[in-house]
Parts: C-alpha cells; sequence; structure tokens
C-alpha cells in the first residue's frame, strides 16, 4: 500500500491511495463517521431565558456547536474514575451570559461560550445561537463530555468521508480533429489539451465532462476508473484537526480488527 496526501488543512484531507481493497477504505469511513470519539454539550442549566426561542431549541443549538477536543485529556464519563458525576477529566464546562440592549438586536454566538479553562475555548465562534431584542437575556451553563457518531449526530466530528477511483482520460488519437473540436466545446478551464492528451483541471469536476462526453454521445473519448487507486477525502467540524481525525480513527480500526482476529481464533 501506498499513501500520498493530496491536501491537508485542519478541516479538510484528501488522501491517494494505492494498492489497497476496497473494503479496508470503506471500513475507514465508517470509523469516521460512527466511531471517532468527539466533545459535544450534553448538559444544560438554564437560569434565564427571555429570548423568542425555548429553552428546549436553545439547548439543541447548544448540543450542535463544535467543542474543541483533545482526546489525550479526556475519558468517556461512564468510565471515568468519577463514576459519572463529571470531572475535569471527562467533562468540560462553559458559561454564558448575555443580555440585549433597549432599541437594539444583540445575537449571542458560539463564541460567547466561556470555558471554566480557556485552552477549551470555542473555535468557531460565529456560530449564531439566539437574537436578543431590547433587554432579552440569556443565562446558562453547559457540560460537554464525549461521545461517537453513532450515539448521536452531535458526536459525530467528520462531514462528508468519501471516496472514488482515480481516473484517466483516453482519446483515439487517430481522430484528434474531432477531440480538438469537441474540447473547443467545454466550458472554458474545464480541460487543458496537451498534445495528443486532455488533461482535467480539477479532478473533483471529472463528472461535468462525463456529462459533457454522455450527452455528446462521443465515442473518442473515455474516461477510464482504476480500482487500485482510490482518492478519499473528509472533513471535520473543526472539534478535531483532521490529521488527529484520521490517526484516532486508523487506531481504533486496527483495534477492531485485533480484537476480530482474537474472536476467530477462539471459534477454531
Amino acid at each position: 500500500m501506498k499513501i500520498n496526501v493530496v491536501d491537508l488543512t485542519p478541516k479538510k484531507a484528501v488522501l491517494k491511495i494505492d494498492g489497497v481493497e476496497l473494503y479496508l477504505v470503506n471500513s475507514l469511513r465508517r470509523i469516521l463517521l460512527s466511531e471517532l470519539p468527539t466533545l459535544a454539550i450534553e448538559d444544560v442549566v438554564i437560569y434565564d431565558n427571555t429570548s423568542a426561542l425555548f429553552d428546549e431549541i436553545i439547548a439543541h443549538r447548544l448540543g450542535l456547536i463544535p467543542i474543541p477536543t483533545d482526546l489525550s485529556l479526556l475519558n468517556f464519563r461512564d468510565e471515568c474514575t468519577c463514576n459519572g458525576k463529571g470531572c475535569p477529566s471527562c467533562t468540560v464546562r462553559y458559561t454564558l451570559s448575555k443580555e440585549g440592549k433597549e432599541g437594539e438586536k444583540t445575537t449571542v454566538y458560539s463564541g460567547d461560550l466561556q470555558p471554566a479553562e480557556k485552552s477549551w475555548a470555542i473555535k468557531e465562534g460565529d456560530i449564531p445561537i439566539v437574537e436578543l431584542y431590547n433587554n432579552q437575556r440569556l443565562i446558562l451553563e453547559v457540560e460537554a463530555i464525549l461521545g461517537r457518531g453513532k450515539d448521536h449526530a452531535k458526536w459525530q466530528a467528520v462531514q462528508a468521508p468519501g471516496y472514488r477511483f482515480a481516473t484517466s482520460i483516453e482519446i483515439d488519437k487517430k481522430r484528434m480533429n474531432e477531440v480538438e473540436e469537441f474540447v473547443k466545446e467545454l466550458p472554458d478551464g474545464l480541460v487543458t489539451l496537451k498534445g495528443n492528451n486532455v488533461e482535467i483541471n480539477d479532478a473533483n469536476k471529472m463528472s461535468v465532462l462525463e456529462s459533457y462526453i454522455d450527452k455528446a454521445k462521443v465515442d473518442f473519448i473515455s474516461i477510464k476508473r482504476d480500482p487500485s487507486k482510490i482518492i478519499f477525502s473528509f472533513e471535520t467540524d473543526s472539534s478535531l484537526d483532521a490529521e488527529d481525525a484520521l490517526k484516532e480513527s486508523v487506531e481504533i480500526l486496527k483495534e477492531k480488527y485485533s480484537e476480530f482476529g482474537k474472536l476467530l481464533k477462539k471459534l477454531k
């Protein structure tokens, strides 16, 4: 197996994987979606809410805010030595207190959540929670704990994990005149004609090229897919960096395969 990093940012990863079975990539995709732990707000105590939204709606919106997560510092609450009471090893606490001004509209944002420790400060601070008018106010406390996507969508740190086969464009070099005429009819910047080869400028737009090929019913250009070469990509909600999410998911997958192997041995 050979892995090349095509793109890696704090919120996005694109990998090119050669020589891998598809089931392994799909297993990793499922781990990213359902097994990867992350923090999310679970408990909300509202002391005062005179906004236009019910307490339940406020709590729901709070639960969907990405909470920065350091898995090396946290335990699952039900596995913690505090026996589920909630301690710094399994629980991250925030407070929020905001009041509107007379004659003005004041928006409460995710960044208004103040952590008990600065290291847990919200990264995505511009997510709107509720609008306050005149002297309306919102005062509350929340607790965030670890969970998994399979338990609730609010613990799903990774979005849109997917894969596709690497593609190549093949042309009939004996019909270059027709190829050139066809390329001229395509949207500007979609492909580049280099000598006797056609190259896509953005691999993510290969489906656009395919639609034009199908519509024109041309037989001198075709797109081939190589199942042994896979482009794997995903994004995060910023609660975990893409690199950390990938590494942690790989470790989880290794543990599951190891456990499965032990169970198979017991059957013999």
